[in-house]
């Protein structure tokens, strides 16, 4: 795929401590573009507010709470309709792409960029691009019209295919070139975000007038600095399905156990949010979080005291749980799908057979049920929440493109619709830190053990960086570096 780093950050510092992180600009590397006022000023829908267009000084907080000597530090350039834009209507030819595996909202994120250039910008020509990065040069596309897409938001999936890998840059460069294409829309996870921002630096370096912009996709929530993804809210409702049949199948037979497996490749939070929602679940297994099964204070010991004490039990386990378990016990090459993601082992069928064994060892009556809903889930419809916040996402992309920024991601920082770069979106992973109030939370909810000791909290401390701050202020913590450790509250 290539370098995504190659490229300056582009920051402004001012007074006590602020810095803009900004994103590039056509202008940084095209000389006198022409401007023209924005046509939002005579649209209809806009007569009736207040302030048409953001500041152009506007900025967003990284960092929301604070102390009274803290610096302002981090900022993020504030999304919105600018009063001057860099492309006429007509001149516009956009075009838009869905990489990675599936999720709620793709379809809706789809349908609102469209009407969002069609209806505000009064653009007619978009593009789907078939089938992922690939499909820039080895697919055909599809003309995207609000008519179109008009229905799309009701189903699951997305209308214009999606894949894994095929990320070729000049091929698809090289695309956009021949087919005059001067706005690229590209959602999908930290992978293809890697693989926009390295578009984007190859459009730079040939001086071409294409704005890049990424929507950030993934289920699993597993993207720094926003506030959370886009399908995470409608994946944590609809795991409650599948929880509750757990709860109802554990309930009616003897020493009953459910045992659900949700995503969370390297990351816990819809599993914890899940567990969080339903208040049925006894014990929650995380990737962050390493749990081991035998001997006093392991997994076994606390399903034995679960199903003495209640009858039943219901577990949920994030898919990337364990995994150094099952690599003690299960020889396999490591292997890695078309994404560079390691394919994992199957953590739920392995535990169930072993808490199976287990009882059988101790000639115990033990039914255990599993359920893997993962499919079921990213291939639903997104639910309300997620419409409203793909419509955000999406029409802050199209004010962004418009008005001549480009090697950007959007996404809501402390609510608020926000531009960043794509360096930062890169960076890591957000995940779940267990030294965190929310995981405190969880544990208070379940009332299940920690599985961890005291010298296991110390040194997870010490692996995230995190100072030692009272109890009430780790949450608000800082790395070594002085980002915020991301965690939802």
């Amino acid at each position: 795929m290539g370098s995504a780093g190659n490229l300056k950050p582009k920051t402004v510092s001012g007074p006590a401590g602020y810095v803009l992180q900004d994103v590039p600009h056509l202008s940084d590397y095209i000389p006198d573009l022409p401007i023209y006022p924005n046509p939002l000023q005579d649209n209809p829908a806009y007569s009736v507010v207040k302030q048409y267009f953001v500041h152009e000084d506007d900025t967003v907080p990284q960092k929301i709470v604070v102390h009274k000597t803290s610096p302002r530090g981090i900022h993020f350039r504030r999304a919105g309709p600018r009063q001057k834009v860099y492309f006429e209507s007509d001149e516009v030819h956009a075009c838009i792409v869905t990489c990675g595996g599936l999720c709620p909202g793709l379809n809706t994120v789809i349908r609102e960029i469209v009407c969002g250039l069609y209806n505000m910008y009064g653009v007619k020509r978009v593009l789907g691009i078939d089938g992922g990065y690939r499909g820039f040069y080895a697919k055909n596309t599809v003309s995207l019209t609000p008519k179109v897409v008009n229905d799309i938001h009701k189903r699951g999936g997305t209308i214009i295919g999606t894949s894994r890998g095929g990320h070729d840059k000049s091929k698809i460069v090289d695309s956009i070139q021949d087919r005059g294409i001067n706005q690229v829309f590209i959602i999908g996870g930290d992978g293809t975000q890697k693989g926009a921002s390295v578009i984007f630096e190859e459009v730079r370096k040939r001086g071409l007038k294409v704005a890049v912009a990424g929507i950030p996709k993934t289920i699993d929530n597993d993207i720094p600095v926003i506030d959370k993804s886009f399908g995470f809210d409608s994946a944590v409702e609809e795991a409650q399905r599948a929880i509750n049949a757990a709860h109802v199948e554990s309930e009616s037979m003897e020493n009953g156990i459910g045992l659900v497996k949700l995503m969370g490749r390297y990351c816990g939070f819809i599993a914890m949010y899940a567990t969080l929602a339903s208040r049925d679940v006894d014990c929650c297994l995380i990737p962050e979080s390493p749990f081991y099964l035998e001997g006093t204070g392991g997994l076994f010991e606390y399903i034995e005291k679960c199903l003495k004490e209640n009858g039943h039990m219901v577990i949920v386990i994030a898919e990337g749980a364990g995994q150094e378990l099952l690599s003690e016990s299960i020889d396999s090459a490591t292997q890695q799908d078309a994404s560079g993601n390691k394919l994992l082992q199957d953590v739920g069928l392995w535990l169930s057979q072993r808490i199976k064994d287990y009882f059988k060892q101790r000639k115990m009556v033990m039914n255990l049920k599993y359920i893997d809903p993962t499919y079921m889930i990213r291939a639903i419809p997104s639910n309300a929440s997620d419409n409203v916040y793909c419509t955000l996402l999406a029409q802050s992309a199209v004010h962004g493109a418009m008005a001549g920024y480009t090697g950007f991601t959007v996404g809501l920082v402390n609510g608020r619709q926000t531009y960043i770069p794509f360096y930062r979106i890169n960076e890591k992973q957000n995940k779940v830190v267990i030294t965190d109030r929310m995981w405190a939370r969880l544990l208070s909810s379940t009332n299940q053990p920690s599985f961890l000791s005291a010298k296991d909290v110390g040194a997870d401390k010490k692996e995230e960086g995190t100072a030692c701050l009272p109890l009430d202020d780790q949450i608000y913590s800082e790395d070594v570096s002085g980002n915020k450790e991301i965690s939802l509250v």
